[in-house]
């Protein structure tokens, strides 16, 4: 059992050494982007399906409440959250249109919409970038390394540098964090 731990640490050591020295443009793209919308009075709307759905919420509670630096609220929603939004639309249209009817509800030109899936292919997320795009809402996608259908579909997209799904989480939550400090930074310290 240890050999095997240990090839799952070396593999996470791999995939961010990789995700280091690809990553930095990207990642500052994103996070001028984000820096931009919120500047502009514009909010995030951050969406995902399972573990994906998790990271949307972590994301938000980074903006909303803060990250490491004390700062006023900034606006982001998980539109992964609200039960009864989903469960009806779920259960009155289907369920590939739970995020689509809530960008389309809540999304203005001015917002970004991040959409997370490891494969990029969610189609519930893929419909969501999709009235997005029809609204004039940015777009901000994070997936796995081919990027799927999310890839021709967003302003800017983050692709982990692996396909295995747990490593492709791991890159994302890390690339977040990334992001967070970088706009708490770029809005109010070292680079504001």
């Amino acid at each position: 059992m240890d050999k095997y731990i240990s090839s799952i640490f070396e593999e996470m050591k791999e995939v961010q050494n990789r995700f280091v020295m690809e990553s930095m443009p990207v990642l500052i793209a994103i996070a001028t982007e984000i820096t931009q919308c919120f500047e502009k009075g514009g909010k995030l709307l951050i969406c995902g399906n399972g573990g994906s759905a998790a990271d949307a919420q972590h994301i938000a509670a980074e903006f909303v409440n803060r990250f490491k630096m004390e700062r006023p609220p900034l606006p982001a929603i998980a539109i992964t959250t609200d039960t009864s939004i989903i469960t009806s639309i779920g259960n009155d249209y289907e369920f590939n249109d739970i995020f689509l009817k809530q960008v389309s509800a809540l999304g203005n030109e001015n917002d970004i919409l991040w959409g997370i899936s490891t494969s990029g292919n969610s189609e519930n997320v893929v419909r969501a970038l999709r009235e997005a795009d029809r609204l004039k809402i940015r777009i901000i996608g994070f997936t796995g390394r081919d990027g799927g259908k999310m890839k021709g579909l967003c302003d800017i997209l983050f692709q982990s540098p692996t396909d295995n799904t747990p490593r492709i989480q791991e890159i994302h939550i890390a690339a977040a964090h990334i992001i967070c400090q970088l706009v708490d930074e770029m809005m109010f310290g070292k680079f504001a």
